[in-house]
């Protein structure tokens, strides 16, 4: 299992469109991914799992993958994080 932190930056917080574009990015992989937020942990490839856990401006989070890509799924949930601006980690 690998698991990383991020703290979201994004003002509106974790909004539908970059949820969607984070959603989307690791939609791919075979891994289970997870993302946690005030003790409640979602399926990050379920875009409304997401979206129900209300993710304000200045949450930390949690997104952990276990698996065979479990890196590589990390890794990529990281760079989404970044380009769509929820996360500058």
């Amino acid at each position: 299992m690998v698991e990383k932190q991020f703290t979201i930056t994004d003002e509106a917080g974790m909004h539908a469109r970059p949820a969607s574009a984070l959603v989307g990015a690791v939609s791919k992989f075979k891994s289970d991914i997870t993302i946690e937020h005030n003790g409640k942990k979602v399926n990050l490839k379920s875009i409304l799992g997401v979206m129900s856990l209300g993710i304000p401006s200045g949450s930390v989070v949690t997104i952990a993958a276990d698996g065979e890509d479990e890196n590589e799924a990390v890794e990529r949930a990281a760079e989404v994080m970044k380009t769509e601006g929820i996360s500058n980690q």
